[in-house]
């Protein structure tokens, strides 16, 4: 097959362009990244054999080679691995097949600094191109396992690249054309062998396959080789004071693709009937997509060091997807696929242990220390949330963990233990409020009478929210309930109405209820006077029972058909907008020009809630005419 040429994908073009003309503080994990993706290709050859063991592939002596040519000024990462065929390199390497390179492109533009600019490289699967930042130009020579046939691949990076057939070994090199030295800095010279070594030993030393330096160096500071450069010990099956935390962080930042280090390592090793090793990471910020849908979960799953799957979602529940590391059974089959383990009960074992270890760090992580917990809740606590509806197991221990911001003065998050503490003697319930916003939330008229009151009241603008809340009905014997749904008593106070006057105060305004009730029939199912508004003349409130909107809407989204509830309206009796109407209401026998005040009222008790008139013209109109009416 002839030579052929083609251009880049838009978005692979933008990006080789931004890792060429961009400066870095650190250029180094280039090699990082080639390494990684060369242990990728060696654990899926390894998999893929164990489990076809007709496919021509040889297996015996997998891994990973460093070859420097000083003279020339190359850089070659060979592995003998799955390699590719002609079709995956044009699928893999010509084009950025993943949903957020948009994001990736925007973050990578947008770092203020080096170490985080090129520290994103790994965070989107995208280290093949890395090697533009020491490179002019690039040669990738592979050959997938079972095939007779090679490709090669070329590009200086400047919008096309060429493919061709050719005779190749089995796996894939990389071969790196190195930009000229800089002699003022001979540390960044990657034709070094102690450059080499050292970037090795930094990220790469845990690395399970052997990284071997090979071939005649020619500047003096190396030997012929080869010479085996990583240690390849199992990072997790080793005692924790035998590992530093920058090995850890490295591992994380392997695994994880993720440049910052993590915020929590966890490791369990679990002996007896079942036996296995697992170091979890929770990591300091949370990706982009992580409510998307395709969003890739799960930790990394080896079998007697035998890597066997990425992401292995049945090791932890969803709502924890958040968490990187590793799984080392002793006991699973080397053929094990996604389906079976599903169903096995190692799996369910090991997945009910890992869930409850990595709680009662984060249970410690909060006890211990406030501001690193802080930093976790504000990245991950609407994913946490997830499992008080979806895992009752653990319920007890996720409301142990969850942190709520409230109106208490302090402004700190706190626990619903730490809500129930300082609840004063009388108060029955726990009380709370969901809303788009900590702004929409602090203006809404649902708050006035508590907030009159002093009566704590816990902050939700989470979507997830709106569910848990229903789902959790109690805690420790107190009722959780939603300031904006059903009727509020609050207690009696001194300078509160007497009963009598209430009932007097009720049968002053019994005509003017009925009255609304039936012109406002398609709307509400009842119009009542309030206990909760101490400012704003109305505001509107779902029946105890009653979905909210913002729930409605949730289900809506979700290709759920469910029935339009219509609210109740409450009326505040003080305000001199009510007191007004209710005034003309008994003075008038035609009282139809108060139909147009009854249904701006109701307006503006949707609008105070951050909703929307059913007709924002005929609102716009009618508030018009009112306003042209007073001047």
């Amino acid at each position: 097959m002839p030579t052929e040429t083609f251009e880049f994908q838009v978005e692979a073009r933008q990006l080789l362009q931004l890792m060429i003309h961009s400066v870095y503080s650190d250029k180094d994990v280039f090699l990082r990244e080639l390494v990684s993706n060369a242990s990728d290709a060696l654990d899926k050859l390894r998999l893929a054999k164990l489990r076809d063991d007709s496919l021509d592939a040889d297996v015996s002596d997998l891994h990973i080679e460093l070859e420097i040519d000083k003279d020339a000024r190359t850089l070659t990462v060979r592995d003998n691995g799955v390699g590719m065929s002609y079709d995956e390199v044009g699928q893999l390497i010509g084009t950025i097949a993943h949903s957020g390179t948009a994001e990736f492109l925007r973050e990578l533009r947008e770092a203020q600094d080096g170490a985080g600019a090129e520290g994103l490289i790994g965070q989107f699967g995208v280290g093949f191109y890395s090697g533009f930042m020491v490179a002019d130009e690039v040669t990738l020579l592979t050959r997938r396992a079972g095939e007779r046939q090679g490709t090669r691949w070329t590009s200086r990076g400047e919008g096309t690249y060429t493919l061709e057939t050719a005779d190749a070994p089995q796996g894939t090199s990389v071969t790196l054309h190195l930009k000229p030295a800089d002699p003022d800095n001979r540390l960044n010279d990657y034709t070094s062998v102690w450059t080499v070594k050292e970037i090795v030993k930094r990220y790469s030393d845990f690395i399970t396959w052997p990284i071997r330096l090979v071939g005649e160096t020619g500047d003096g500071d190396g030997a012929a080789g080869p010479e085996t450069l990583n240690s390849m010990k199992a990072l997790w099956a080793r005692s924790r004071d035998e590992v530093s935390e920058e090995e850890y962080h490295e591992l994380y930042k392997h695994i994880g693709h993720d440049w910052r280090e993590p915020l929590e390592t966890i490791q369990l090793n679990a002996e007896g009937t079942f036996e296995y090793q697992a170091l979890l990471f929770v990591p300091s910020h949370a990706p982009h997509d992580l409510f998307n849908q395709n969003f890739k979960r799960g930790v990394q799953l080896y079998v007697k060091r035998v890597f066997i799957m990425d992401d292995c979602e049945a090791l932890l529940p969803p709502y924890l997807r958040f968490v990187k590391g590793v799984v080392d059974a002793q006991d699973l089959s080397l053929n094990v696929s996604r389906e079976i383990l599903q169903q096995d009960r190692h799996i369910a074992m090991m997945q009910r242990r890992l869930t409850k270890k990595t709680l009662s760090s984060l249970k410690a992580m909060r006890a211990n220390d406030a501001e690193r917990y802080a930093t976790f809740w504000r990245e991950f606590g609407a994913v946490l949330k997830e499992g008080l509806i979806t895992d009752p197991d653990n319920r007890d221990a996720l409301l142990a963990v969850a942190s709520f911001t409230t109106t208490h003065e302090d402004g700190a998050t706190v626990t619903l233990g730490q809500y129930l503490e300082r609840m004063p003697e009388g108060q029955d319930a726990i009380w709370f409020v969901t809303g788009e916003s900590r702004e929409s939330i602090d203006n809404s008229p649902h708050m006035e009478a508590f907030r009159e009151r002093g009566i704590e009241v816990l902050l939700l603008t989470d979507p997830v929210d709106e569910v848990w809340v229903d789902a959790v009905g109690e805690y420790e014997g107190k009722p959780l309930r939603s300031i904006a749904k059903g009727e509020i008593d609050l207690g009696a106070r001194e300078e509160d109405r007497s009963e009598g006057e209430r009932e007097q105060q009720a049968e002053e305004y019994a005509g003017l209820l009925g009255w609304m009730r039936e012109r406002l029939d398609e709307e509400v199912k009842e119009v009542r006077l309030s206990t909760r508004l101490t400012v704003s003349p109305a505001c509107l409130v779902a029946d105890a029972n009653d979905l909210t909107p913002a729930l409605e809407n949730m289900y809506r989204a979700m290709g759920q058909e469910v029935p339009r509830a219509r609210r109740i309206l409450e009326l505040n009796p003080d305000h001199a907008l009510v007191k007004g109407l209710n005034e003309a209401y008994g003075e008038r026998e035609d009282r139809s020009e108060l139909t147009d005040t009854a249904e701006l009222l109701y307006s503006l008790a949707v609008l105070a809630e951050g909703g929307r008139p059913k007709d924002p013209a005929r609102f716009v109109r009618l508030m018009a005419d009112r306003l042209e009416r007073t001047l």
